[in-house]
């Protein structure tokens, strides 16, 4: 796959405890992605954060979260993130949770595959 210059980053921001059928949703994501052949993705786990809840996660031994923030970045061609987005869009709602999408055009400088 060759990706070039313009491209579009997909990132998704969700909880580490959001499930689809007993699966983390950033699991099930991270391969719907890779079945749909799109460039790559890579998953953060935050260490600190919160949502419309207002109710702060964090990653101090104090405070310690079961659901941390976890934002899921995908880049790709427009085409392949827009044909992606219908997956998402069911995916959180098979979660039935809440959760933050972006999409911003980002100039690719580099892509290439390693060895092995």
């Amino acid at each position: 796959m060759e990706l070039k210059n313009d491209a579009r980053l997909l990132r998704i921001f969700l909880g580490e405890s959001d499930k689809v059928h007993h699966s983390a949703l950033y699991d099930v994501i991270v391969r719907e992605a890779h079945r749909l052949g799109l460039a790559g993705a890579t998953v953060w786990r935050g260490i600190m954060g919160f949502g419309p809840t207002s109710h702060i996660r964090t990653a101090r031994i104090l405070d310690l979260s079961t659901d941390l923030p976890v934002i899921v970045e995908i880049a790709d061609t427009e085409e392949k993130i827009n044909g992606f987005l219908p997956v998402l869009h069911e995916l959180f709602e098979s979660a039935g949770c809440g959760g933050l999408v972006t999409v911003e055009n980002v100039e690719v400088v580099r892509y290439t595959h390693g060895r092995g």
